[in-house]
C-alpha cells in the first residue's frame, strides 16, 4: 500500500483507491484524464443510512419467529452506516462538480445519480456548470422493492443525469451495451427477438439481491448491471473512470470486468475496507493497485 500526502499528485499508472475527502483528492488528479465520471453522492435524505448483516440459524430458544412457528437465533455480523444530511446540499456539490468537469476528457461523460428529492435542483446546478447544451440524457432507473405508502404513488426510481464535457465530441458506443428482451417479442419477429433491443432512457433493473454474489452489506450499494451500461457505453477499453463517492466500489468491480481503469474515492473507513475485500476478487488483485490516503480524510 502506497500512502500519498496531500501535496502529492497521484500518477494514473494503475487502479487507485483514495481514502480521504474527495474535495481534496479531486484537486490532486490530472485534468482531462477521465472518459467517465460517475457520482452517486449522499441523497440528502436527512437521516442516517444503515445496513445490518445477520447470521440466522435454527434454535428453539432463539430470538426470532420463522415460518410454521419455528424459532431462530440471529447474530449481528456487520453494521455499516453513514450520515446523509446537509444544510446546504448544492453548496456541498458545486465545487466537486466544477472540478469533475475539469477532470473529464474532451470526449468524456459525467453521470450524476440522485433520487426524486433533489433531482430537479441538481439538474439546474449541472446546467449552470456544464451548460444546457452539454446535457445528454435523463436516465430513469426503476426498481420494485421496499415499502409502498398508501397515500401517494410509491417512489420507486432514481434519476441519473448525463452531461458531456464537449457537446458533440463525447464517446458513446451503443453497440457495446448489453441488449435487453423486447416486451412484445411477437411484434418484432424472431431475428430481432433473438438479438434483443438496445436500452432506452428508462431502465427496469432490480436492486442488489439480498443473497446475491454482489452483496457487500454496504448501505445504498448500487447494482453492477446499472453501472455496466454506463461504463460500456461511455468509456473505451483501458480508459479511465472515476467515482468520487465510491462506497462499496461497484464502479471498480465493473471496470475490472470490462477492462477499464478506475480511481475510487471515499472518506468512510468502512467503505475502504469493503472495497479492499471486494476488489481483491477481480482479475487484477488489489496488490497491483494502490490505496492512497489524503490527510484531510477520516
Amino acid at each position: 500500500m502506497r500512502i500519498c500526502s496531500e501535496a502529492d499528485r497521484p500518477v494514473l499508472d494503475d487502479d487507485l483507491v483514495i481514502w480521504g475527502d474527495n474535495a481534496v483528492a479531486l484537486g490532486r488528479l490530472p485534468a482531462a484524464a477521465f472518459d467517465l465520471i460517475y457520482l452517486d453522492p449522499p441523497f440528502n435524505t436527512g437521516r442516517p443510512q444503515a445496513r445490518r448483516t445477520l447470521s440466522v440459524k435454527a434454535d428453539s430458544g432463539g430470538d426470532r419467529n420463522g415460518f410454521g412457528g419455528r424459532r431462530y437465533r440471529s447474530r449481528l455480523l456487520q453494521s455499516l452506516s453513514y450520515e446523509d444530511g446537509f444544510g446546504d446540499y448544492l453548496g456541498f456539490l458545486e465545487p466537486r462538480l466544477v472540478r469533475a468537469r475539469e477532470l473529464l476528457a474532451p470526449h468524456g461523460t459525467l453521470y450524476f445519480h440522485i433520487d426524486y428529492r433533489e433531482a430537479h435542483y441538481c439538474k439546474l446546478l449541472l446546467d449552470e456548470i456544464f451548460g444546457r447544451d452539454a446535457f445528454l440524457n435523463e436516465i430513469i432507473w426503476s426498481y420494485d422493492y421496499g415499502g409502498k405508502p398508501r397515500r401517494r404513488w410509491p417512489p420507486k426510481h432514481d434519476t441519473i443525469l448525463a452531461y458531456v464535457r464537449k457537446p458533440g465530441a463525447h464517446h458513446f458506443d451503443c453497440d457495446a451495451v448489453e441488449r435487453e428482451p423486447y416486451m412484445a417479442p411477437g411484434l418484432v419477429g424472431p431475428e430481432k427477438t433473438a438479438r434483443g433491443k438496445r436500452p432506452t432512457d428508462v431502465w427496469f433493473h432490480t436492486i442488489v439481491p439480498t443473497s446475491g454474489r454482489e452483496k457487500t452489506g454496504y448501505p445504498t450499494q448500487k447494482p453492477e448491471g446499472v453501472l455496466r451500461r454506463l461504463v460500456a457505453a461511455s468509456s473505451r477499453p483501458d480508459g479511465w473512470c472515476l467515482d468520487p463517492f465510491a462506497g462499496s466500489g461497484t464502479l471498480g468491480a465493473v471496470c475490472r470486468n470490462l477492462s477499464r481503469r478506475f480511481v475510487l474515492i471515499d472518506s468512510n473507513p468502512a467503505a475502504i475496507e469493503v472495497m479492499r475485500k471486494r476488489l481483491t476478487l477481480g482479475p487484477r488483485s488489489l496488490h497491483h493497485g494502490t490505496v492512497a490516503e489524503t490527510r484531510g480524510g477520516r
